[in-house]
């Protein structure tokens, strides 16, 4: 019967291929980890981009592109809220200022004005009351005071003829101490009502002086109501292109609810997002180059949107001049914002390796180009073609600056052809 023969191999071919398994990772290893080199990686010359340090006249700009939006807008908000009555106009058409553009209605806005109507018409009634009170009291005062001095002169006169009778004995001395009396009488009299009056006067002018105020601040909350109802009719205020609105017949309407807006149809500004890298960087007043066919146009910016979204943020910059004719709404520009003036610097190619470093370190290729060696630097501003150089590097050398994703942790490159 026939069966398997079994191969026999030498007994020392297991230990030896063990043993030159050890000694192939100690060799790697050693490579890998030699004193004074660190970490070596091999790597292709077609797999990175070397470029060379020069020097020369640095262009502090970021490339940004800025889209095209209304340089005015007024938004159009329903104030008191209600039900849409009536719409007189549809979104994108042109309107002029004061153009009714829809109607609410709103009852309980109606019945406050006829409840507010109502308290002013009271409190003017009032202050008609007390007008006349005031007057009556005037004149029966006058009155009295009339009645009072027409008095003293009568009793003055009395004193005098008794004054001359008494000497002839013809009357008693008791019939001029009596009208002498009365005299003193109706004179004290008169200082008193006198000062009645005068208080009574003085009491009613304050009140009165409080009533009219009154109806005067009822009068202005009837015409702040009055205006809130006229709110009602949502009217343009200023001329332009309605835009973003959709309101219909019948739909109910909240309280400061956005209605559309007016966008001003001429004029425009641009509208760009930055990286928030350059936050600090970007100020109101910079100025910005956009190339409109063929010919440069100035832009300013002139506000700062500090809310970071995304890692950007937002300015808006305007045209130092007429806004073109042929800029349409929504349409993207390129332009070169300056973020300051041009200066003297050594530069290298701005590259991929910046967002993996940070600008802290970078690859220097040796003179012979077979190998790259890790170098600390400092660099500064940075452009869409060229970073500063500010510590680290010399024109004339070569230095890595496609991306070291693949190679962060080495300290050293060998180039291969």
């Amino acid at each position: 019967m026939d069966r398997p023969i079994e191969r026999r191999h030498p007994r020392w071919l297991k230990p030896a291929a063990g043993a030159a398994g050890v000694i192939l990772a100690s060799v790697l290893l050693t490579v890998a980890l030699a004193p004074g080199q660190g970490r070596i990686l091999r790597v292709a010359s077609e797999q990175i981009v070397v470029s060379q340090v020069v020097h020369g006249q640095f262009e502090d700009f970021i490339p940004v592109r800025g889209r095209a939006t209304p340089l005015r807008t007024v938004y159009l908000d329903a104030i008191e809220g209600g039900r849409v009555e009536e719409v007189f106009v549809e979104g994108g058409t042109l309107v002029e200022a004061g153009a009714a553009i829809v109607r609410l209605s709103n009852t309980a806005l109606q019945l406050d004005v006829i409840a507010r109507e109502a308290e002013v018409a009271e409190q003017i009634n009032n202050l008609h009351v007390l007008e006349l009170s005031l007057e009556q009291n005037r004149l029966s005062h006058k009155r009295n005071l009339a009645m009072i001095d027409y008095r003293i002169t009568d009793l003055t006169r009395q004193v005098e003829r008794r004054r001359q009778l008494i000497l002839g004995d013809h009357v008693s001395q008791s019939d001029l101490d009596a009208v002498e009396d009365e005299l003193a009488y109706q004179k004290q009299l008169r200082t008193i009502t006198l000062e009645a009056q005068q208080t009574d006067e003085r009491l009613q002018n304050a009140q009165l002086v409080q009533i009219r105020e009154s109806v005067e601040q009822l009068r202005q909350n009837l015409a702040f109501a009055r205006q809130n109802l006229d709110t009602l009719n949502v009217r343009a205020p200023v001329s332009g292109q309605l835009t973003a609105f959709d309101v219909e017949v019948g739909q109910s309407l909240a309280p400061g609810e956005r209605v559309g807006q007016i966008d001003d149809p001429d004029n425009f500004k641009l509208s760009a997002t930055i990286d928030e890298f350059f936050l600090g960087r970007v100020d109101i007043g910079q100025t910005a180059i956009i190339n409109v066919d063929g010919g440069d146009l100035t832009l300013t910016v002139n506000k700062i949107h500090p809310e970071v979204r995304n890692g950007r943020f937002e300015v808006d910059l305007t045209f130092d001049g007429p806004t073109p004719d042929d800029i349409r709404r929504g349409q993207s520009l390129q332009m070169r914002l300056s973020l300051g003036d041009s200066s003297e610097a050594i530069m290298i190619p701005n590259g991929a390796f910046y967002q993996d470093t940070g600008g802290n370190w970078i690859f220097v290729v040796a003179r012979n180009g077979r190998q790259a060696v890790r170098r600390t630097v400092r660099l500064g501003r940075r452009n869409a073609q060229y970073i500063e150089v500010v510590d680290g590097l010399e024109p004339g050398e070569m230095v890595v600056t496609s991306p070291y994703t693949s190679f962060l942790d080495m300290q050293r490159l060998e180039i291969a052809s």
